[in-house]
């Protein structure tokens, strides 16, 4: 199995991309690529969380990723411990979907404590293909 990576990120817009961009390097790496976009997308919604919620001014947040054989486990790291919930929002609201998008495209997601302080929000993928 490969070694788990981790990254950290500063607490600028741009560093969701960035953030974007490690997980692909490193899947792709791995040579596990089948659930690369579904892993994307669930961690730049949980960096946009961290950023937006969950980071003390000038604070960043840091993104680990480990592999075995059956599944991709992405963590975000923060240091507020706002703790996120799915949020069912209304059609006329233009926010409030990301962990809804979490929770149907990770096989498992949820929110850890983190030592001194803050949290991981971790998701969790099988390593095979997507399913269908």
């Amino acid at each position: 199995m490969p070694d788990p990576t981790q990254q950290f990120f500063a607490a600028t817009p741009a560093s969701v991309g960035h953030a974007r961009d490690f997980a692909a390097a490193t899947l792709s790496s791995w040579g596990l690529s089948a659930r690369a976009e579904d892993i994307r997308l669930c961690l730049s919604e949980l960096a946009s969380n961290a950023l937006a919620h969950g980071t003390d001014p000038g604070h960043g947040f840091l993104v680990t990723m480990e592999a075995d054989d059956d599944f991709v486990r992405l963590e975000v790291h923060d240091s507020r411990g706002c703790r996120p919930a799915v949020r069912h929002p209304a059609d006329t609201e233009t926010s409030g979907r990301g962990l809804l998008l979490v929770e149907a495209l990770s096989d498992d997601w949820g929110v850890e404590d983190r030592r001194p302080f803050g949290q991981i929000v971790w998701s969790r993928f099988k390593a095979g293909a997507s399913p269908c």
